[in-house]
């Protein structure tokens, strides 16, 4: 029990900021028909990105290189400008501010978000897989891709909770975007990106 527990506490750790993201995404979401496919969906193949990308360079064949990551922050920067941008657009239109003509989410959005938003987190699975050779590697491995699962339950879970769905019904227009841009200035000023 003792490296599963190791996995999910780093698994926790390393994405607990995914669950406001997932949030944010469901509330965005809500009352559309296969929103919550789309962005489980989107989650798991963000994560996974992450994972090959990390169980790659862990075994030497590092498809991105090290100075390339802080630039994934422009993913998220990108998709928070153009979600505030929407917005701006569709401000005096309430049927638009919750994002509930545009069907919710995109699979490729969710992913790209959860693919940079986990691209700082390459720079920590990397040396614990390294070391914990092949056996144990593939056990991170196994609970990393069963604990999106248990993320994307408690996102949903947080969007329908009648105090925090109001909230976020009445503010999450202007909460994604806010969060997008704040995850991808965080991940280019974290990560040095063009001298910051």
């Amino acid at each position: 029990m003792g490296i599963i527990g190791q996995a999910a506490g780093l698994f926790a750790v390393t994405n607990i900021d995914d669950i406001l993201v997932l949030a944010l995404f469901f509330a965005q979401g809500a009352g559309h028909k296969g929103a919550a496919r789309r962005i489980a969906t989107g989650q798991y193949l963000g994560f996974a990105a992450v994972l090959a990308v990390a169980v790659a360079a862990a075994f030497g064949a590092t498809f991105l290189p090290e100075d390339a990551i802080p630039y994934l922050g422009l993913l998220p920067l990108a998709l928070g400008v153009k979600a505030a941008v929407q917005a701006w657009r569709h401000r005096s239109d309430p049927e638009e501010e919750d994002g509930s003509s545009n069907g919710g989410p995109k699979i490729l959005e969710v992913a790209a978000v959860t693919f940079a938003n986990g691209g700082d987190n390459i720079g920590v699975y990397v040396p614990v897989f390294a070391t914990a050779g092949l056996g144990g590697m593939s056990v991170y491995v196994s609970v990393f891709l069963i604990l999106p699962a248990v993320w994307i339950a408690a996102g949903r879970y947080f969007a329908t909770r009648p105090v925090i769905a109001k909230a976020i019904s009445r503010w999450g227009h202007v909460l994604l975007p806010l969060v997008l841009i704040g995850i991808g200035l965080l991940i280019l000023i974290e990560g040095g990106a063009f001298g910051l």
